[in-house]
This record gives C-alpha cells, structure tokens and sequence, in this order.
C-alpha cells in the first residue's frame, strides 16, 4: 500500500489524486488521505477525512487517520502540494516524523514554509522543478540547487528540468545521475508530467529499484501521452515502449 496526503485543492484531480491515478494504474494499492476531494474510483481508497475549510479542526483527526494507515504497512508515504490555511506550517514535517518513526518512505513535494520545514525532518526524498529549488536555495543551477536542498536535510533531491525533453536529476546519498528521454522523442504530454514523474520514483522506491531505474519510470511516465495527461492519465504502451530507451547517466557532482 502507498498513501499519499493531498493538498487543499478547491476541486480535484489535484497533484495528490495525480499521483495516487498514476501509482494505481502502475498497479499499486493507494490509499488517499488528507484536505481534498478524492476520486470515485475502485482502485484508489479515499481515507480523506475532511475539506480543506475544515482542516484546522480536523487536523488530529488526520493524524489519526495516518498513523493508522502507517501501522497498518504502508510502503510508501508522498505529501503533495500546500498545506490549508490554519493548518500548522509544521504540519508536513510532523508528518515525516511519524513515517520515519514507523520505517516507512516519505517522499515530499510541497512549497513555500511547509517544504522548508519539512526538509528539517529528513525526508527521503524532496521533488520539486529547477523553478522550485531556485526559489528554496538561491541557486539558478538545478545540480548546485539540488546539493543544498540536500543538505538542507533531505536524504536524496529529485528536479524535473523542464518541458521539452530535459528530463529529470537525483542527488542522493548513493550518487547523482541525469535522466532524458530517448534522442528523437517529441516533447510528452507536459499536463501533469510532474505528478507522473514522482509516481515513478515512488513506485521504483516501493519496488526497492536502484536509482537509475526510478528515474527511468519517472521520465517515461512523464514524457508518455495518453488518455486524460492532466488527472495522471498515460499510455501503458507508450510508457512501456519509452521506459527501456530512457537515458540515464551519472552526473558529476562535484
């Protein structure tokens, strides 16, 4: 099982119900919690316990809820998106915490307070765009802006680079590498790319895949066209065609 926590979003597919569409048409039990509308679908299970007006009074109740789901043995734990007005800025690391504690992989993607507290938590892993990390390090350089998010606290940096074909990077305890779509491949299907891409890594995480390997799922995921791209939507095809001829190569990080 992997539960991912989803953002205030007024309406869904927000980025949490991107990433649990993606996960679950990968083949993996999702479980939702959290602030937002879940989707009505049999394969994803909604533990959403409230709207995002009622987040400050439900917030125990959310924790509640986690905790349950951590003991119960979920693999994997990705926060997404903000947090709701009202709701502790520490909120996503208090959440880390409990997953670290419980042993279980806590990826996070967030911004603004709650992403510069929760690196303070140590995360597994912190995926954000080249934008993203600029704006949380000072630094225009995606690999200088992903080696001080790391050692900001994160245990490993994953930045998408952009539209185009640019691919992915991860800085991580085990080394760097760089990951692009095969030469040739047209830019993918750019709405919700982000969200697929962190499906991947996720999913290889869960896997127990090398690195390599996640980043390959992660840039086919988000480079794959299919059905409704924006809602975490892709081609089981196209994604299988273009997971072997990913390039992925290590990056110089020093």
């Amino acid at each position: 099982m992997i539960v991912v926590t989803t953002e205030a979003a007024p309406a869904p597919p927000g980025k949490g119900i991107r990433v649990a569409r993606a996960l679950s048409a990968l083949g993996h039990d999702v479980t939702l919690t959290g602030f937002a509308p879940a989707p009505a679908e049999p394969t994803v299970t909604d533990a959403v316990v409230g709207s995002p007006a009622e987040a400050v009074t439900r917030w125990g109740r959310l924790l509640a809820v986690y905790r349950g789901l951590l003991a119960r043995g979920a693999e994997a734990v990705a926060l997404c998106g903000g947090l709701p007005p009202g709701v502790p800025v520490g909120g996503y690391a208090e959440l880390i915490r409990e997953a670290r504690a419980a042993g279980v992989y806590v990826v996070l993607d967030a911004y603004g307070p709650a992403l510069r507290r929760g690196l303070g938590a140590r995360p597994d892993l912190v995926v954000q765009d080249a934008a993203g990390l600029a704006g949380l390090t000072g630094f225009a350089e995606p690999v200088r802006a992903a080696r001080d998010a790391w050692q900001r606290g994160a245990r490993a940096v994953a930045a998408s680079l952009g539209p185009g074909g640019a691919g992915m990077l991860v800085l991580a305890e085990e080394g760097g590498w760089r990951a692009a779509p095969p030469p040739g491949h047209g830019p993918g299907a750019r709405a919700g790319a982000a969200d697929r891409a962190l499906a991947g890594l996720l999913s290889g995480a869960a896997a127990g895949l090398p690195w390599p390997e996640r980043l390959a799922r992660a840039v086919a995921l988000a480079e794959a066209p299919g059905p409704d791209p924006a809602a975490g939507g892709y081609d089981p095809a196209a994604y299988g065609e273009l997971l072997p001829r990913v390039e992925v190569v290590p990056l110089a990080t020093s």
